[in-house]
Order: structure tokens, then C-alpha cells, then sequence
């Protein structure tokens, strides 16, 4: 069990180091218009510092019920097709200044955190509670990043 919670913790501050290494917040953003229920910068850190946690802890909940190398395959298969979605975003939105591209991304990145909860739920239900915020989180971020490409139409699109 020590060695499942060490990988999941390492697996999931590589995440978040490659995620915050990948926002860069410079006047490009701070010049999009915004919605006025968009939070400041420094909620965004500690929330997926927060989400990740849960999601590893979920990984952790998850390994540990199952007993056969199938169930381990898909569980790992789950997660790491979540962690590309995941790590996609950032990218998209800061990096390429494509929030319109972002925005076609979050739908992606919602069915994987679905798919994780809907195969983890004949497991372990508290692995798939540990999922909830992460999907709310992700639904919020999705409207948010909608209302951003409504506001600044960064490419001619009426979204």
C-alpha cells in the first residue's frame, strides 16, 4: 500500500508541476475580458492542488479494492487518458491563446473524469466522491472558459 500512495503523490505533483509550468499568466490573460464570478489567480493553484489530492487519493481507494491485473490495467488506462486530458488544457488556453480550442478540450477531459467514476463506482464509492470536485470544478471551468470566448471572441466565433 505504501508504494500505491508514493505513486499516486509522485504522479500527482508531476501533474501539477507540469500544469503550473505550463499556465503562463501574463498580460495576454489579464487583458481578456472576464466574467465577474471569475476567481482571482491565486484560487486556481491551491484548488487543483486540492482536486489532485483527492483524485490520488481516489487512484490510491481504487488500486487497493481491486485484485486482478485487468482491474489494475483499466484503472491505470483511466487515469492516465484523464491525466492527458488533463494536462491538455493549459496548453490550449495559455500557451497557443486558444481558449475556442480550450473550450472543445473540457468536454474531453469531463468523460474521462465520468468514465473514472462510472468503472470506479462497482469498486469503491468513496473513490468515486473523491472524484466529485474534480468534475465540478472541471463543469465550472468549461462555463468559464465558454463566457471568456463569448467576451473576447478571440477569433470571430459566436460561441
Amino acid at each position: 500500500m505504501t508504494v500505491t500512495i508514493l505513486t499516486a503523490a509522485l504522479i500527482a505533483m508531476v501533474v501539477l508541476a507540469v500544469g503550473g509550468a505550463s499556465t503562463k499568466i501574463g498580460s495576454w490573460y489579464g487583458n481578456l475580458k472576464k466574467p465577474s464570478w471569475n476567481p482571482p489567480n491565486w484560487v486556481f493553484g491551491p484548488a487543483w492542488t486540492i482536486i489532485l489530492g483527492l483524485a490520488a487519493w481516489s487512484g490510491v481507494l481504487a488500486w487497493s479494492n481491486v485484485a486482478t491485473s485487468r482491474q489494475h490495467l483499466v484503472i491505470a488506462v483511466l487515469f492516465a487518458a484523464n491525466i492527458v486530458c488533463h494536462m491538455l488544457w493549459s496548453p490550449l488556453f495559455f500557451n497557443m491563446r486558444r481558449p475556442d480550442l480550450a473550450l472543445i478540450e473540457v468536454p474531453f477531459l469531463w468523460l474521462s473524469i465520468l468514465a473514472l467514476m462510472g468503472y470506479l463506482s462497482n469498486i469503491s464509492s468513496l473513490a468515486v466522491l473523491l472524484l466529485l470536485p474534480y468534475l465540478i470544478w472541471v463543469s465550472f471551468a468549461f462555463l468559464l472558459n465558454l463566457k471568456i470566448v463569448q467576451l473576447n471572441r478571440p477569433f470571430g466565433r459566436s460561441f
